[in-house]
């Protein structure tokens, strides 16, 4: 039995017409002898009535009563409706389909409401379903506690259901079907040259994911690297023969392989820079865990330490610090800027190169830091465009 399993975001089941163009590319994959394991999102996004974030506005959103089980609750409709609606379609145009939620599709979690691990799929009704059927539809985002309580897996949970579903399934491979035609060399809204990615690693697109790409959840690609799954980032207003990115593993076959895939961002990042001499590191970081703030992007030297937290959390945390009287420079509305690429490890002079390109068109340089395939500035908000596009031609034009 041949099984591939498609993923169709919130975009990409929104109304009739993305359904269907969803449905033909469900139905081509069952033209070519496939059995499809269909893992669809809420419909829409934020403004849609059963999208995630319009759910969440009907209790008061972050201001809500409910617990995280109650919540779950509410949430996880949103995928069952969309489930129900896009096999009534399949349906409807003669196609042999079944839909099943994320509980029924055989899901098993830990009990961490709002934010999931999948523990186990159990995928014996799905292989059965498969006897009767050529597409089974499955509410992606949610499973099953072992007490019996939905689930939800968090921000882009569905990505991670569809790669969880076709490792568990050994499929073929699997398709995130987005509104974009696969991966970029950076966001196109911001870069003006960015290009079009046919290929790229487990690793690069997951570092990507994680520095602010919103094409897929690094976990999804985390996962699918794991089971050797590979899987395509599509569009799903292409035609059935455009096949998007392939993310696999790296192709060391290729004599050259690039030095930079990619550049990403994120914006909306406050930087705090405290002095040793006043608080150690240890005292600083143990009091923003102790208050659930997620630091990200630091550096410690002998006397000082610099870290960054997102707006919402920039703002708790100096309010924690002017209650505790420790003294912080902030600087806040800024953007980390990443040069991303598996060519970079044992390359000598990006570093350099980054340097001079921000250097030209006169962007300050807040905070610097590296990994073997990953470097990252962090700018004022004002200069990212400039930034990323600087960096985008430096490394990907000429590479």
């Amino acid at each position: 039995m041949k099984i591939i399993v498609d993923k169709f975001g919130g975009t990409s089941v929104q109304d009739e017409e993305a359904r269907k163009k969803a449905m033909a590319h469900v139905a081509h994959a069952v033209s070519e002898g496939y059995k499809v394991a269909v893992v669809v999102s809420a419909i829409g996004r934020n403004g849609a009535p059963y999208a995630t974030d319009s759910l969440l506005n009907l209790v008061g959103g972050e201001k809500t009563a409910l617990n995280g089980r109650e919540l779950d609750m509410l949430v996880s409709v949103g995928e069952v409706i969309s489930t129900a609606v896009f096999t009534q379609m399949l349906k409807q145009n003669g196609y042999k389909a079944t839909a099943l939620t994320g509980p029924d599709a055989g899901f098993r979690t830990n009990n961490d409401y709002q934010n999931a691990k999948v523990i186990d799929v159990q995928t014996d009704k799905i292989m059965a379903a498969f006897e009767e059927v050529d597409i089974v539809v499955v509410a992606g985002f949610q499973g099953l506690s072992k007490e019996g309580h939905v689930t939800t897996l968090g921000r882009g949970g569905s990505d991670t259901s569809a790669a969880l579903l076709g490792a568990a399934l050994g499929a073929e491979r699997c398709d995130i079907f987005t509104d974009v035609s696969g991966m970029m060399t950076g966001d196109p809204r911001l870069v003006k040259k960015a290009r079009f990615l046919k290929e790229v690693s487990y690793e690069e697109v997951a570092n990507m994911a994680h520095e602010g790409a919103k094409v897929i959840h690094p976990r999804a690609v985390e996962v699918a690297q794991q089971a050797h799954l590979p899987l395509r980032i599509r569009s799903t207003w292409d035609g059935v023969n455009e096949l998007g990115t392939l993310i696999s593993n790296r192709n060391l076959s290729i004599s050259h392989y690039r030095t930079v895939t990619g550049v990403a961002h994120q914006v909306g990042l406050t930087q705090f820079s405290i002095a040793t001499s006043d608080v150690t590191a240890d005292e600083v970081f143990n009091l923003l865990a102790a208050n659930k703030l997620s630091v990200d992007f630091i550096n410690i030297s002998p006397d000082r330490i610099v870290f960054n937290l997102n707006r919402e959390q920039g703002e708790a945390a100096q309010a924690l610090f002017t209650k505790e009287k420790i003294k912080a420079k902030v600087v806040v509305d800024c953007a980390k800027v990443s040069v991303i690429g598996a060519g970079m490890l044992n390359t000598p002079g990006v570093t350099a190169k980054m340097v001079a390109a921000l250097s030209k068109q006169e962007i300050q340089i807040l905070q610097t830091t590296d990994s073997d395939t990953t470097i990252w500035v962090l700018v004022h908000g004002k200069d990212l465009p400039k930034a990323v596009n600087a960096l985008h031609d430096t490394f990907l034009l000429n590479d």
